[in-house]
């Protein structure tokens, strides 16, 4: 559970190439507040698939190896469905800071996924800091984290990938 910034912490990031202009917006404020930045890609604004960005980005925060990531594309919704199949990811389409700051204060989310085509530079930096900044509140909203963790398996259906 990450509850503050940490500046010196490694964040992931990665876009698509709808995101892609956004996202080297973004890898210099995280600079210059003191993050250690993964550049996972894209690297121009050709047209690309946004689940080769998202898959990486997503099995380091599933996996722990980071703690947290940042996701764009267009419209956002894209990189969330491929996000949110990982284990332990809490991926959150955002669109403003008041989003940003529930997103993390009743969800823990772990992931931020902001949608390029929607956002302004400006809202866009607005919303990183306040993700970056919020913590989690725990409480009802730890219970309520935990419940979304339980596998299928638990659930009484087949994982992901069984090939049913």
């Amino acid at each position: 559970m990450v509850d503050v910034a940490r500046p010196g912490e490694r964040i992931p990031i990665a876009s698509d190439h709808a995101g892609f202009e956004l996202k080297e917006r973004l890898r210099v404020v995280l600079g210059e507040l003191g993050y250690e930045v993964e550049d996972i890609g894209t690297h121009s604004t050709a047209s690309t698939d946004y689940p080769d960005y998202a898959h990486p980005l997503s099995q380091q925060v599933s996996d722990g190896a980071v703690d947290r990531g940042i996701l764009l594309c267009g419209t956002g919704l894209g990189m969330s469905y491929v996000a949110n199949r990982y284990p332990g990811v809490r991926a959150a389409v955002v669109w403003n800071p008041e989003i940003a700051s529930l997103a993390r204060k009743h969800n823990d989310a772990n992931v931020l996924v902001l949608p390029a085509r929607f956002v302004s530079d400006e809202d866009a930096v607005a919303i990183l800091k306040t993700w970056l900044e919020t913590p989690f509140e725990g409480g009802r909203h730890g219970t309520r984290v935990t419940k979304i963790e339980h596998t299928n398996e638990q659930n009484g259906a087949e994982a992901l990938g069984s090939g049913a």
